[in-house]
């Protein structure tokens, strides 16, 4: 159980950096004047084609991840780049109105997302 403990922070350190990893690149960006103009909005069915594996998480709880490899690219490449344009990250997580999911972006090859709480 200690062991758990242990794997579970240093997971949750690795997902922090990681979160600031892409918010410094984002910034980097914006200073040497790679930014555009946010993506128009997007129907939440970009999302529904993709293959979700369920993940819990200490801090954040219930969430899924569509992983690269697990998925025809086809459905893949637009919803990612979809993501990356938006910028959207575990800090600033992407969702429209109506949307059921929240979504962002850690790693290269991984999609994660979490069911949005109703107000």
């Amino acid at each position: 159980m200690e062991n758990e403990k242990i794997l579970q922070i240093l997971d949750d350190t690795g997902n922090a950096l990681e979160a600031l990893g892409v918010r410094i690149r984002h910034a980097v960006a914006e200073v040497e004047g790679v930014t555009g103009p946010a993506p128009a909005a997007m129907k939440e069915e970009i999302f529904m084609g993709l293959t979700w594996e369920g993940q819990q998480g200490a801090q954040i709880g219930a969430y899924e991840v569509a992983y690269k490899a697990n998925n025809l690219p086809d459905k893949w490449t637009p919803a990612h780049e979809f993501l990356d344009k938006a910028r959207a990250t575990i800090n600033a997580r992407y969702h429209g109105e109506g949307y059921v999911f929240s979504y962002w972006l850690f790693h290269d090859n991984k999609i994660y997302r979490q069911k949005l709480k109703k107000a």
